[in-house]
């Protein structure tokens, strides 16, 4: 699964993916910093198995029964108007987004860039106006994929008697587009039973935008709220998406700041605590100072909260515990709940198998949850949670 970060020029996103990250990537304050995509690991929250059986197991991504669990992100060129056209680095920053499960959409709440990316003064640029060209490009590029051909697919639907659904989840097979997606949004507009020839370009419009809010969820990242004289600008963006306030560049100084041993800060965390014998010099003082109010005025810096938002909130994923010996929660080397694996809602315990690896797909004898000592079948469906093991006649290769 991949988490994708839109958004125009300068507004923050390579702030934000080198916080979430922890790694360093160019950031600079004019247009198309990132040329190239950069991709990285972030991780998101659940709940630890290790709690539910009063257990204390040593893991590196299980803190005091919180579990970290990485997910991909990628950050790439923001766009520009007129991106779907070609302008700007648009084409290749839709490209590169195709994949994206869900997207975060980085916006400026300060409203101290343009539209084109470029510095103005606070509160000059309007956030909502970022929200909505953002969703255009994407909607008119994905216009462009389907249109580019209709005519060709019209007559192959009339004259060989294809599936309007297969069709047209061929068209965006790039995507990651499958054909229930298409057809729920087919049915919803009451099309599946019009010919594409009678369709009109606003019908096609409709469709695709449709297809882009239910195949790519956005929730919106209303950075550099720490610099809002207002944040009711808040308010107005949740109209619209889901929307947190938040400030990159805080988070990335704390980052910092914890990896320094300067401070005690555990992503998503309120605040955060100074470590003990530790004298910071006058201008880290005063940096953690600062960073201590932007957190008290917006609750946290946001990011963390962001990302678990787009994968539990958007996406309705669930956390299941793969495990080889029930009894003892453990891999074969003995680790105590060793992996935590991200799933759609609604997987079965072959989907829980085939995401270890095929061959244990392939071979699905039976499961065992954990939690009940109960023995399940292929389709058994999958709760958060779940500690499961799978018994399989092929091994893991």
């Amino acid at each position: 699964m991949q988490i994708g970060l839109l958004g125009k020029t300068n507004v923050g996103k390579t702030t934000f993916f080198s916080a979430a990250t922890q790694t360093t990537a160019q950031m600079g304050n004019y247009p198309f910093t990132t040329i190239d995509p950069n991709v990285g690991i972030v991780y998101v929250r659940s709940e630890c198995a290790c709690k539910h059986f009063g257990i204390a197991h040593a893991h590196e991504l299980c803190v005091k029964g919180t579990r970290y669990i990485p997910v991909k992100i990628i950050d790439v060129a923001g766009l520009v108007p007129g991106a779907h056209e070609g302008k700007g680095l648009g084409n290749k920053f839709l490209d590169d987004a195709r994949q994206a499960s869900a997207l975060i959409h980085v916006v400026d709440a300060s409203g101290s860039t343009d539209m084109q990316g470029q510095p103005v003064p606070p509160g000059t640029g309007n956030p909502l106006d970022d929200v909505r060209f953002v969703e255009d490009e994407f909607d008119q590029w994905m216009r462009q994929i389907l249109q580019r051909e209709w005519q060709k697919l019209s007559r192959e639907l009339e004259s060989k008697g294809g599936k309007i659904i297969q069709s047209i989840t061929q068209r965006f097979s790039g995507l990651g587009i499958a054909e229930y997606d298409v057809e729920a949004v087919l049915h919803h507009l009451n099309l599946l039973t019009r010919k594409p020839a009678e369709w009109s370009e606003e019908d096609i419009f409709l469709f695709v935008k449709e297809l882009r809010k239910r195949t790519k969820p956005i929730i919106i990242a209303a950075n550099k709220a720490d610099l809002c004289n207002d944040l009711g600008v808040l308010e107005d963006l949740q109209k619209v998406h889901a929307a947190v306030a938040c400030s990159a560049e805080t988070e990335l100084l704390l980052r910092k700041a914890t990896k320094s041993g300067l401070i005690e800060y555990l992503p998503g965390a309120k605040a955060f605590a100074m470590k003990e014998g530790v004298n910071p010099s006058t201008q880290q003082k005063k940096a953690l100072d600062l960073a201590c109010k932007v957190m008290e005025r917006i609750g946290g810096t946001g990011v963390q909260q962001i990302l678990d938002s787009a994968c539990f909130d958007l996406l309705k994923l669930i956390v299941v515990f793969p495990v080889e010996d029930e009894s003892r929660l453990s891999n074969k080397d003995g680790q105590v709940l060793p992996d935590a694996r991200l799933l759609p809602s609604g997987s079965t315990a072959r989907d829980l198998a085939r995401s270890v690896h095929e061959d244990l797909a392939k071979g699905f004898l039976h499961a065992v949850d954990a939690k009940t000592k109960q023995r399940v079948g292929a389709e058994h469906q999958l709760k958060n949670g779940d500690v499961i093991k799978i018994v399989s006649s092929m091994s893991r290769g």
